[in-house]
């Protein structure tokens, strides 16, 4: 993630879609959108608790010759059906999926390059939708108009982007007349200043349910000096000011109305192997990238436990772990972030959170406290 200082400025914003407006208190419970990985293989579906969530992004679809694929064709259809299966057990459940991620986001610029191509590559995304029973279509697209992981990438791609969204709109509402059922479109977008520089969130707002921001990945192996990773506000001695607050008070600025956006929680920990042991290792010099992990192994095997010994930063709401010894400093999200983050969802009446990625907390422990606090009930039928 590029280090952008946020500028807060109100852009103003339509209601041609269907959001409900500023600052207007949801009737619905806030929604709980799971990441699930399909990028490991077969996906044992029997283990996902669908009673706590209410939208799952199948993670991720591929793009190639201008169209959405399945890459790993073998797994990927097995997983779809399964998924789709489980909205037998919970109607209200739906199932998205989701196109790029980090690696796959090199060939959007390609894809959206024209008007037909887009046509062609919206067309192809909604195919998969009516083939496998789903209910939308979340866009994932990295770095548009930015430099990200070896990917072709163009100045037009800010237009482009929102071209994207409004096709897909439309695509899934030409299905929809035929099926009679609600599409969602959403997309997953970073959480730093540079990310909205290069997009139209006024525009982008408009084609989409919801705007998921990644508010993780603030800090990682890349940078020299430690830091919270998932953080809900800044700390007092973050020099790069980054937090979920400053990304979504930013994109509110940027026209995104409140009831469309949706915090990011992460269900896992960056690590560094810092120099010395000052102040616990929390901004400090890092010598290099450590092991983080998923919070369920994190929970199990190292918090106040093996030589870690957990923090909590009351001005960031940031937990982190820190083993003196080894000098392994770690940044994660925990149940009481979590908590603070489902706090956060209802003071600003956003729409509610989304975490990456389910299989990385597999016991459970950060999804059962926030369908506690979403109100959400666990039913077993």
């Amino acid at each position: 993630m590029k280090k952008t200082i946020f500028n807060i400025g109100f852009l103003f914003c339509t209601a041609l879609m269907i959001a409900p407006s500023y600052f207007i208190k949801s009737k619905t419970k806030p929604v709980i959108i799971g990441y699930v990985g399909g990028f490991r293989g077969l996906i044992a579906t029997d283990s996902i608790d669908v009673w706590r969530l209410s939208h799952i992004n199948y993670a991720f679809v591929d793009i190639k010759d201008n169209r959405v694929w399945l890459h790993n064709e073998a797994t990927d259809t097995v997983n779809l059906r399964k998924l789709s299966e489980l909205k037998k057990i919970n109607p209200d459940l739906k199932i998205l999926i989701s196109i790029g991620g980090w690696t796959w986001s090199k060939n959007f610029s390609d894809a959206t390059l024209t008007d037909t191509s887009t046509r062609n590559f919206a067309l192809s995304a909604v195919d998969i939708v009516s083939k496998y029973n789903l209910d939308g279509i979340d866009i994932d697209w990295e770095y548009p108009g930015m430099i990200g992981d070896n990917n072709v990438y163009r100045p037009e791609d800010k237009q482009h982007y929102t071209t994207l969204l409004k096709e897909l709109r439309k695509s899934l509402n030409d299905l929809s007349l035929k099926t009679r059922m609600k599409y969602y479109v959403t997309t997953a977008v970073g959480g730093s200043q540079n990310y909205i520089d290069h997009t139209e969130m006024d525009k982008v707002q408009q084609y989409t349910d919801y705007i998921n921001i990644m508010s993780y990945d603030y800090a990682g192996g890349w940078d020299a000096v430690s830091g919270h990773h998932t953080n809900l506000y800044v700390s007092s001695r973050d020099s790069d000011q980054y937090s979920a607050h400053r990304s979504i008070q930013a994109f509110i600025a940027a026209g995104v109305p409140p009831a469309k956006i949706v915090i990011g929680m992460a269900f896992y920990g960056k690590g560094w192997q810092m120099e010395s042991t000052d102040n616990n290792g929390l901004y400090r010099k890092a010598l290099k990238s450590a092991r983080g992990g998923g919070f369920t192994y994190l929970k199990d095997s190292l918090v106040n436990k093996n030589g870690y010994k957990e923090y909590w930063d009351a001005k960031a709401k940031a937990p982190y772990l820190f083993n003196a010894e080894k000098k392994i400093f770690i940044s994660y999200d925990n149940e009481r972030s979590v908590k603070e983050k489902c706090k956060y969802v209802k003071q600003y009446h956003l729409a509610g959170a989304m975490f990456w990625e389910y299989n990385n907390d597999k016991k459970g422990y950060l999804l059962k406290v926030v369908a506690d606090k979403f109100k959400y009930v666990k039913e077993n039928k």
